[in-house]
Protein backbone atom coordinates (compact mmCIF):
# COMPACT_ATOMS: atom_id res chain seq x y z
CA UNK A 1 0.00 0.00 0.00
CA UNK A 2 3.00 2.37 0.56
CA UNK A 3 3.36 2.42 -3.32
CA UNK A 4 -0.66 3.58 -3.88
CA UNK A 5 -0.56 6.07 -0.84
CA UNK A 6 2.37 7.40 -2.97
CA UNK A 7 0.45 7.45 -6.28
CA UNK A 8 -2.51 9.42 -4.45
CA UNK A 9 -0.18 12.49 -4.46
CA UNK A 10 1.91 14.48 -1.59
CA UNK A 11 -0.06 16.31 0.89
CA UNK A 12 -0.38 19.99 0.87
CA UNK A 13 1.43 20.87 4.42
CA UNK A 14 -0.38 21.94 7.28
CA UNK A 15 -2.84 24.67 6.63
CA UNK A 16 -4.58 25.96 9.43
CA UNK A 17 -8.19 25.75 9.61
CA UNK A 18 -9.64 29.49 10.05
CA UNK A 19 -7.11 30.72 7.85
CA UNK A 20 -9.71 31.12 5.24
CA UNK A 21 -12.99 32.10 6.54
CA UNK A 22 -16.26 32.21 4.21
CA UNK A 23 -19.79 33.29 4.92
CA UNK A 24 -22.48 30.94 6.45
CA UNK A 25 -24.38 31.32 3.27
CA UNK A 26 -21.70 31.66 0.82
CA UNK A 27 -22.33 28.91 -1.95
CA UNK A 28 -19.15 27.45 -4.70
CA UNK A 29 -19.71 28.84 -8.27
CA UNK A 30 -20.61 26.69 -10.88
CA UNK A 31 -20.27 25.35 -14.27
CA UNK A 32 -22.23 23.69 -16.97
CA UNK A 33 -21.01 20.06 -17.08
CA UNK A 34 -20.66 19.63 -20.85
CA UNK A 35 -23.40 18.37 -22.47
CA UNK A 36 -25.19 16.76 -19.92
CA UNK A 37 -27.37 19.55 -18.36
CA UNK A 38 -25.86 19.38 -15.08
CA UNK A 39 -24.32 22.11 -13.07
CA UNK A 40 -21.25 21.46 -10.58
CA UNK A 41 -19.09 23.06 -8.68
CA UNK A 42 -15.94 24.68 -10.30
CA UNK A 43 -14.12 22.26 -7.29
CA UNK A 44 -14.15 19.15 -6.74
CA UNK A 45 -13.65 16.77 -3.85
CA UNK A 46 -10.81 14.99 -4.30
CA UNK A 47 -11.66 11.05 -3.22
CA UNK A 48 -8.56 9.74 -2.66
CA UNK A 49 -7.20 12.07 0.28
CA UNK A 50 -10.55 11.06 2.23
CA UNK A 51 -8.54 7.81 2.94
CA UNK A 52 -6.05 9.67 4.62
CA UNK A 53 -6.78 11.34 8.20
CA UNK A 54 -6.65 8.94 11.02
CA UNK A 55 -10.06 10.03 12.10
CA UNK A 56 -13.00 8.95 9.94
CA UNK A 57 -15.13 11.54 11.06
CA UNK A 58 -12.61 14.78 9.51
CA UNK A 59 -13.15 13.22 6.21
CA UNK A 60 -17.24 12.93 6.85
CA UNK A 61 -17.17 16.68 8.01
CA UNK A 62 -15.30 17.20 5.06
CA UNK A 63 -17.60 15.93 2.73
CA UNK A 64 -20.75 17.23 4.17
CA UNK A 65 -19.61 21.15 4.56
CA UNK A 66 -18.53 21.26 0.97
CA UNK A 67 -22.09 19.81 0.24
CA UNK A 68 -23.23 22.59 2.30
CA UNK A 69 -21.99 25.23 1.00
CA UNK A 70 -22.69 24.20 -3.21
CA UNK A 71 -19.21 22.00 -3.73
CA UNK A 72 -21.21 19.71 -5.01
CA UNK A 73 -18.71 17.43 -7.39
CA UNK A 74 -17.50 14.23 -5.48
CA UNK A 75 -14.57 11.99 -7.05
CA UNK A 76 -13.38 8.40 -5.89
CA UNK A 77 -11.86 5.05 -7.45
CA UNK A 78 -12.93 1.77 -6.85
CA UNK A 79 -9.06 1.23 -5.59
CA UNK A 80 -8.21 3.96 -3.68
CA UNK A 81 -7.11 3.08 0.25
CA UNK A 82 -8.52 -0.45 -0.60
CA UNK A 83 -11.98 0.77 -0.57
CA UNK A 84 -11.81 3.19 2.73
CA UNK A 85 -12.32 6.15 0.63
CA UNK A 86 -15.39 4.84 -1.02
CA UNK A 87 -16.60 3.49 2.33
CA UNK A 88 -15.72 6.99 4.07
CA UNK A 89 -17.81 8.66 1.64
CA UNK A 90 -20.94 6.42 1.58
CA UNK A 91 -21.15 7.29 5.10
CA UNK A 92 -20.99 11.10 4.99
CA UNK A 93 -23.64 10.89 2.18
CA UNK A 94 -26.32 9.59 4.63
CA UNK A 95 -29.01 11.28 6.33
CA UNK A 96 -30.11 13.31 2.76
CA UNK A 97 -26.62 14.39 1.53
CA UNK A 98 -26.86 12.23 -1.19
CA UNK A 99 -29.07 14.43 -2.74
CA UNK A 100 -26.98 17.44 -2.59
CA UNK A 101 -23.68 15.86 -4.57
CA UNK A 102 -22.93 14.88 -7.75
CA UNK A 103 -21.48 11.59 -7.15
CA UNK A 104 -18.09 10.40 -9.73
CA UNK A 105 -16.38 7.28 -8.98
CA UNK A 106 -13.80 5.28 -11.52
CA UNK A 107 -13.13 1.56 -11.91
CA UNK A 108 -10.05 0.36 -13.01
CA UNK A 109 -11.48 -3.12 -15.04
CA UNK A 110 -11.01 -3.76 -18.69
CA UNK A 111 -13.36 -6.33 -19.19
CA UNK A 112 -17.05 -6.16 -19.25
CA UNK A 113 -17.02 -8.81 -15.72
CA UNK A 114 -14.32 -7.22 -13.83
CA UNK A 115 -16.08 -3.89 -14.35
CA UNK A 116 -19.50 -5.06 -13.88
CA UNK A 117 -18.25 -6.45 -10.34
CA UNK A 118 -16.35 -3.19 -9.34
CA UNK A 119 -19.11 -1.40 -9.82
CA UNK A 120 -21.64 -3.21 -7.90
CA UNK A 121 -18.60 -3.21 -4.97
CA UNK A 122 -18.63 0.74 -5.20
CA UNK A 123 -22.58 1.62 -5.54
CA UNK A 124 -22.00 -0.67 -1.77
CA UNK A 125 -19.44 1.17 -0.55
CA UNK A 126 -20.78 4.17 -1.40
CA UNK A 127 -24.79 3.18 -0.30
CA UNK A 128 -26.47 4.61 -3.18
CA UNK A 129 -28.47 2.94 -6.21
CA UNK A 130 -26.94 5.08 -8.93
CA UNK A 131 -23.84 6.83 -9.63
CA UNK A 132 -23.66 9.86 -11.37
CA UNK A 133 -20.41 9.54 -13.30
CA UNK A 134 -18.57 6.28 -13.82
CA UNK A 135 -15.21 6.89 -15.49
CA UNK A 136 -12.54 4.04 -16.63
CA UNK A 137 -9.35 4.99 -14.57
CA UNK A 138 -6.10 5.64 -16.04
CA UNK A 139 -6.10 5.19 -19.37
CA UNK A 140 -2.59 5.05 -19.54
CA UNK A 141 -1.32 2.33 -22.15
CA UNK A 142 -1.36 2.16 -26.05
CA UNK A 143 -3.99 -0.56 -26.26
CA UNK A 144 -6.33 0.66 -23.34
CA UNK A 145 -8.90 1.99 -25.84
CA UNK A 146 -8.89 -1.18 -27.77
CA UNK A 147 -9.08 -3.04 -24.37
CA UNK A 148 -12.16 -0.71 -23.10
CA UNK A 149 -13.96 -1.09 -26.48
CA UNK A 150 -13.78 -4.73 -27.23
CA UNK A 151 -16.38 -6.93 -27.28
CA UNK A 152 -16.54 -7.85 -23.41
CA UNK A 153 -14.68 -4.68 -22.57
CA UNK A 154 -15.15 -2.32 -20.20
CA UNK A 155 -18.08 -0.12 -22.28
CA UNK A 156 -20.08 -2.76 -22.96
CA UNK A 157 -20.73 -2.98 -19.48
CA UNK A 158 -21.14 0.60 -18.53
CA UNK A 159 -23.63 1.22 -21.11
CA UNK A 160 -25.00 -2.18 -19.59
CA UNK A 161 -25.05 -0.08 -16.24
CA UNK A 162 -26.66 3.01 -17.40
CA UNK A 163 -29.53 0.99 -19.43
CA UNK A 164 -30.02 -0.48 -15.90
CA UNK A 165 -29.84 2.44 -13.78
CA UNK A 166 -26.90 2.36 -11.96
CA UNK A 167 -25.03 4.87 -13.71
CA UNK A 168 -25.89 8.39 -15.59
CA UNK A 169 -22.70 9.17 -17.24
CA UNK A 170 -19.43 7.39 -18.72
CA UNK A 171 -15.92 9.08 -19.01
CA UNK A 172 -12.29 8.25 -18.72
CA UNK A 173 -9.31 9.17 -16.80
CA UNK A 174 -6.01 9.22 -17.38
CA UNK A 175 -2.43 11.40 -16.87
CA UNK A 176 0.55 9.54 -19.15
CA UNK A 177 0.10 11.32 -22.69
CA UNK A 178 -2.00 13.15 -24.58
CA UNK A 179 -1.46 10.89 -27.67
CA UNK A 180 -3.45 8.00 -25.78
CA UNK A 181 -6.32 10.57 -24.45
CA UNK A 182 -6.57 11.60 -27.99
CA UNK A 183 -6.37 7.95 -29.46
CA UNK A 184 -9.42 6.96 -26.63
CA UNK A 185 -11.46 9.56 -28.21
CA UNK A 186 -10.44 8.56 -31.71
CA UNK A 187 -11.69 5.06 -30.81
CA UNK A 188 -14.77 6.30 -29.25
CA UNK A 189 -15.95 8.29 -32.16
CA UNK A 190 -15.10 4.98 -34.37
CA UNK A 191 -17.21 2.86 -32.58
CA UNK A 192 -20.39 5.33 -32.30
CA UNK A 193 -19.47 6.31 -28.86
CA UNK A 194 -19.27 9.79 -27.53
CA UNK A 195 -17.55 10.11 -23.92
CA UNK A 196 -19.78 12.18 -21.26
CA UNK A 197 -16.69 13.82 -19.20
CA UNK A 198 -12.65 13.34 -19.90
CA UNK A 199 -10.39 14.19 -17.02
CA UNK A 200 -6.95 15.10 -17.23
CA UNK A 201 -3.92 17.25 -15.59
CA UNK A 202 -4.45 20.77 -15.65
CA UNK A 203 -1.39 22.37 -14.13
CA UNK A 204 0.92 25.61 -14.52
CA UNK A 205 3.31 22.72 -15.19
CA UNK A 206 1.24 20.62 -17.87
CA UNK A 207 1.18 24.11 -20.37
CA UNK A 208 4.57 23.47 -20.90
CA UNK A 209 5.33 19.65 -21.29
CA UNK A 210 3.34 17.12 -23.14
CA UNK A 211 0.74 19.32 -22.50
CA UNK A 212 -3.02 17.97 -22.27
CA UNK A 213 -4.35 21.45 -21.76
CA UNK A 214 -3.01 22.58 -25.12
CA UNK A 215 -3.51 18.55 -27.15
CA UNK A 216 -6.55 17.25 -25.67
CA UNK A 217 -9.09 19.72 -24.44
CA UNK A 218 -9.63 21.75 -27.56
CA UNK A 219 -10.58 17.93 -28.96
CA UNK A 220 -13.04 17.55 -26.09
CA UNK A 221 -14.35 20.43 -26.76
CA UNK A 222 -15.38 19.75 -29.94
CA UNK A 223 -16.81 16.88 -29.57
CA UNK A 224 -18.94 18.31 -26.47
CA UNK A 225 -16.99 16.64 -23.97
CA UNK A 226 -16.77 17.79 -20.07
CA UNK A 227 -13.23 18.18 -19.49
CA UNK A 228 -12.04 17.40 -15.37
CA UNK A 229 -8.99 19.10 -14.35
CA UNK A 230 -6.88 16.91 -12.04
CA UNK A 231 -3.65 17.22 -10.19
CA UNK A 232 -3.47 21.29 -10.33
CA UNK A 233 -0.66 21.10 -7.81
CA UNK A 234 1.11 18.20 -9.54
CA UNK A 235 0.12 15.36 -6.72
CA UNK A 236 1.80 17.85 -4.80
CA UNK A 237 5.19 18.16 -6.33
CA UNK A 238 4.83 21.63 -7.48
CA UNK A 239 4.55 22.55 -4.04
CA UNK A 240 7.76 20.72 -3.26
CA UNK A 241 9.40 22.21 -6.69
CA UNK A 242 8.91 25.55 -4.84
CA UNK A 243 7.34 27.21 -8.68
CA UNK A 244 4.23 27.94 -7.23
CA UNK A 245 2.44 28.47 -4.16
CA UNK A 246 -1.41 26.24 -3.90
CA UNK A 247 -3.77 28.81 -4.31
CA UNK A 248 -1.58 29.75 -7.58
CA UNK A 249 -1.49 26.83 -8.80
CA UNK A 250 -5.50 26.16 -7.80
CA UNK A 251 -6.55 29.89 -9.89
CA UNK A 252 -4.35 28.66 -12.61
CA UNK A 253 -6.13 25.28 -13.43
CA UNK A 254 -9.56 26.95 -12.35
CA UNK A 255 -8.96 29.45 -15.02
CA UNK A 256 -8.12 27.71 -18.00
CA UNK A 257 -11.21 27.83 -20.63
CA UNK A 258 -13.07 24.66 -21.34
CA UNK A 259 -12.47 23.12 -17.82
CA UNK A 260 -15.58 22.29 -15.97
CA UNK A 261 -14.39 21.35 -12.51
CA UNK A 262 -10.99 21.45 -10.94
CA UNK A 263 -10.61 17.95 -8.76
CA UNK A 264 -8.58 18.90 -5.85
CA UNK A 265 -7.55 16.02 -2.71
CA UNK A 266 -7.93 18.05 0.61
CA UNK A 267 -6.29 15.58 3.69
CA UNK A 268 -7.15 17.81 6.09
CA UNK A 269 -9.87 20.57 7.38
CA UNK A 270 -7.33 23.10 7.11
CA UNK A 271 -6.63 22.35 3.47
CA UNK A 272 -10.11 21.67 2.43
CA UNK A 273 -11.03 25.47 3.68
CA UNK A 274 -8.52 26.79 1.36
CA UNK A 275 -10.20 24.98 -1.65
CA UNK A 276 -13.76 26.09 -0.54
CA UNK A 277 -12.72 29.65 -0.19
CA UNK A 278 -11.60 29.25 -3.80
CA UNK A 279 -14.87 27.61 -4.82
CA UNK A 280 -16.75 30.73 -3.33
CA UNK A 281 -14.70 33.64 -4.25
CA UNK A 282 -12.84 32.65 -7.49
CA UNK A 283 -12.06 35.80 -10.06
CA UNK A 284 -10.64 34.11 -13.22
CA UNK A 285 -6.29 35.05 -13.78
CA UNK A 286 -6.05 37.57 -16.41
CA UNK A 287 -4.15 36.83 -18.92
CA UNK A 288 -1.46 39.30 -17.53
CA UNK A 289 -1.12 37.05 -14.47
CA UNK A 290 -1.45 33.86 -16.61
CA UNK A 291 1.32 34.97 -19.07
CA UNK A 292 3.68 35.53 -15.54
CA UNK A 293 2.87 32.91 -13.44
CA UNK A 294 3.57 30.54 -17.24
CA UNK A 295 7.06 32.27 -17.53
CA UNK A 296 7.93 31.98 -14.09
CA UNK A 297 7.01 27.98 -14.21
CA UNK A 298 8.68 27.14 -17.66
CA UNK A 299 12.17 25.92 -16.24
CA UNK A 300 10.74 23.90 -13.42
CA UNK A 301 8.48 21.75 -16.48
CA UNK A 302 11.78 20.27 -18.60
CA UNK A 303 11.56 16.82 -19.09
CA UNK A 304 8.54 16.11 -16.49
CA UNK A 305 10.80 16.38 -13.87
CA UNK A 306 7.89 17.49 -11.31
CA UNK A 307 4.79 15.71 -13.25
CA UNK A 308 6.28 12.00 -12.24
CA UNK A 309 2.88 10.48 -13.16
CA UNK A 310 3.88 11.45 -16.77
CA UNK A 311 7.35 10.53 -16.46
CA UNK A 312 7.51 7.14 -14.46
CA UNK A 313 5.34 4.41 -13.37
CA UNK A 314 5.35 5.65 -9.13
CA UNK A 315 1.50 6.88 -10.02
CA UNK A 316 0.13 3.99 -11.94
CA UNK A 317 -1.64 1.91 -9.71
CA UNK A 318 -2.95 -0.20 -12.22
CA UNK A 319 0.57 -0.80 -13.19
CA UNK A 320 1.65 -1.78 -9.77
CA UNK A 321 -1.58 -3.73 -9.12
CA UNK A 322 -2.33 -4.83 -12.79
CA UNK A 323 -4.59 -7.56 -11.69
CA UNK A 324 -6.85 -5.01 -11.21
CA UNK A 325 -7.58 -4.96 -14.82
CA UNK A 326 -9.19 -8.19 -14.97
CA UNK A 327 -10.03 -8.46 -11.39
CA UNK A 328 -13.00 -6.91 -8.45
CA UNK A 329 -10.20 -7.94 -5.94
CA UNK A 330 -8.20 -5.37 -4.42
Amino acid sequence: MAARKQAGGAPQGDVPKDKYRIPSDARARTRQLGRTGVRVSIVGLGGYHLGLPRDEQESIRIVRRALDHGMNFLDNCWDYNGGKSEERMGKALRDGYREKAFLMTKLDGRTAQSAREQLDQSLKRLQTEMIDLVQIHEVIRDDDPERCFAPGGTVEALVEARKAGKLRFIGFTGHKNPRIHRHMLETARKSSFQFDTVQMPINVLDAHYRSFEKEVLPLAQQEGTAVLGMKPLAAGLILESGAASAVECLRYAMSVPGVSVTITGCESEGVFEQALWLATTFKPMTDDEKAKLLRRTATYSQGGKWEKFKTTQMFDGTEQHRQWLTSATL
